[in-house]
């Protein structure tokens, strides 16, 4: 299956900054752009942080007001984050406010896989980089929702052809498939039930399927067979060894 790749939909005018850019003028950029967040970049543009929205309203959170009492010890002023909290109040430049290391991905990885790394990290942009490493863009959660714009047709015919004609060798017409709103109703026989995870796992995977129905039955439950028996019916085993 081909996966559209994060190069195909990113931006590749990139609003950056480097280690020394002011505190102002980041704001400035933020603002002026509006945008939350943006790469702070070394001389060779390779990504050492990232600055956010976030980093600019801790500093003014956590700066001392000059009226109020002095606040009191506390040991969990000695925690690590709170030393990092602590360091933004004073800082006047893109490299102190900023946040380390960047989450980032590479311009060859999937759309899926950008994604799933904004998820885990709950950030709403990502900073792009080449094989060596440097910055080539920015990767946003609206772009990597473009995948889900995909035509139910689209994606009938990538399951079709992908899913049931090449990986699984089958007829295209053996089974039943109709997408709707990006949902894939999967019906019909197959042969082993093996084939059946297959087709549901590949169908998961392809870009901008929401979900999967499972109304698929078989002839043969080969979950149970010996290893030297063979468990799939017109794969290769080379190929199930590289699933």
């Amino acid at each position: 299956m081909k996966h559209n790749k994060i190069g195909s939909v990113m931006t590749t005018e990139v609003v950056r900054a480097t280690y020394g850019t002011s505190f102002k003028e980041v704001a400035r950029l933020l603002g002026e752009h509006r945008i939350s967040g943006l790469p702070v970049v070394d001389e060779d543009d390779k990504v050492v942080g990232v600055v956010s929205e976030t980093d600019l309203m801790v500093h003014q959170a956590e700066a001392p007001d000059t009226y109020e009492p002095k606040k009191r010890f506390r040991f969990a002023d000695l925690t690590r984050s709170a030393r990092r909290r602590a360091a933004k109040t004073t800082a006047r430049t893109a490299g102190q406010l900023m946040t380390e290391p960047a989450v980032t991905v590479h311009a060859e990885e999937t759309i899926v896989e950008a994604a799933r790394t904004m998820a885990q990290h709950r950030v709403e942009r990502l900073p792009v980089l080449d094989e060596e490493d440097r910055l080539v863009g920015i990767v946003t959660r609206r772009d990597v929702l473009q995948v889900f714009l995909r035509s139910d047709t689209d994606i009938h015919d990538e399951v079709v052809e992908e899913v049931l004609v090449r990986a699984l060798w089958q007829s295209p017409r053996s089974i039943d498939v109709s997408v709707v709103e990006g949902v894939v109703t999967l019906a019909g026989q197959m042969e082993r039930k093996s084939e059946t995870e297959i087709a549901l796992s590949m169908t998961r995977q392809i870009d901008g399927v929401v979900a999967v129905v499972d109304e698929l039955t078989y002839r043969l439950d080969d979950s149970q067979l010996r290893p030297e028996e063979p468990r799939f019916h017109g794969v290769t085993e080379d190929w199930v060894r590289h699933l």
